[in-house]
């Protein structure tokens, strides 16, 4: 039992930033906008969040800081997209080499570190939240150790990850901003004959994917750890974008998608040296690439047929 406790833990921490990034990913995809640039403003907001806690010693100011930086990545992204009608493939790669050289360029300028930051600490990082009578029934049997051990000890920003779940799904489903959202990512022409702006619409989206991957690159360097490393983002902008297709662009699939990568990076810790019966010791390397090869996988076809929004990717000319 405190083994699979332990895996599941393990599951839900390394998933959160992957949920943030899935669902940034699926407001701005739903747009129309196709980001790319995910795995840039994960790893540009990680930095952002980690320099400013470690300066001023407040996680908040951190967070703050790493939604300005996706902001800012995303405001590159819809001026090369929307208003430049640039290609949105090349936008977001750009992006992504772009914080990966500015990120390391500016950590060894600042802090002499090779890229990295200080060690956060204090109110510098993020810390688990203890829940209501976590403490009092952890001595009951199988209740005791889900409720305190896997869904108490948290930081904010998981429980938030999960929370903007159901929250995504009712706002694209149930409200109508989400209704105009998804019709300007299927037909920007009969919007734009209602009198709606497109371009508009699609920077709110692109605003929302914005704080959301902040939050996700935040909780990178504050949370899941305690400063920034060079390239710490580990391609998980690019996973998210493979679980959102798995997902066929929808909230919950997209939840259990970025679950079973969380669970196979879990795994992937656990079974480091150890000897597995008929198979002996798995190499290190060869668990470590086990989220990897799941979304080759997963893109190569063996979930069936994934319909993107009809816009996604194509710049919309407004007709005069």
């Amino acid at each position: 039992m405190e083994d699979i406790i332990s895996i599941l833990i393990t599951t839900i921490r390394v998933s959160t930033p992957l949920i943030l990034a899935c669902l940034a990913g699926l407001y701005s995809e739903r747009a129309g906008i196709v980001d790319i640039g995910l795995e840039g403003k994960l790893l540009g907001s990680a930095f952002g969040a980690a320099v400013v806690a470690s300066v001023t010693g407040n996680v908040w100011l951190g967070l703050l800081a790493g939604i300005g930086v996706s902001m800012m990545f995303s405001a590159v992204h819809g001026l090369a997209s929307i208003n430049f009608r640039g290609n949105q493939i090349i936008s977001g790669v750009a992006l992504n080499f772009l914080a990966s050289g500015l990120t390391v360029f500016l950590g060894a300028a600042w802090f002499g570190r090779g890229g990295n930051t200080p060690p956060l600490t204090g109110d510098a990082r993020f810390y688990g939240i203890r829940l209501p009578f976590a403490q009092e029934v952890s001595g009951v049997p199988i209740i005791g150790p889900i409720y305190s051990g896997l869904l108490s000890g948290h930081t904010i920003l998981t429980y938030l990850a999960f929370l903007a779940v159901p929250l995504t799904a009712w706002v694209l489903w149930r409200t109508r901003f989400g209704l105009r959202l998804r019709a300007v990512g299927e037909n920007p022409k009969a919007l734009d004959t209602a009198g709606m702006s497109v371009s508009w619409l699609r920077y709110k989206a692109l605003m929302i994917t914005a704080v959301l991957v902040g939050m996700g690159g935040a909780y990178l360097s504050t949370a899941q750890a305690a400063s920034f490393s060079r390239e710490m983002s580990s391609g998980r902008g690019y996973i998210a974008l493979a679980a959102l297709i798995f997902a066929k662009w929808k909230p919950y699939p997209a939840l259990g998608a970025c679950l079973l990568f969380g669970f196979l990076e879990a795994m992937q810790y656990r079974l480091q040296g150890v000897d597995l019966p008929l198979i002996g010791r798995v190499p290190t390397q060869a668990m470590q690439a086990l989220p990897y090869v799941l979304t080759i996988l997963l893109l190569a076809g063996f979930v069936g047929r994934a319909i993107a929004p009809k816009a996604a990717g194509q710049p919309y000319v407004k007709e005069r």
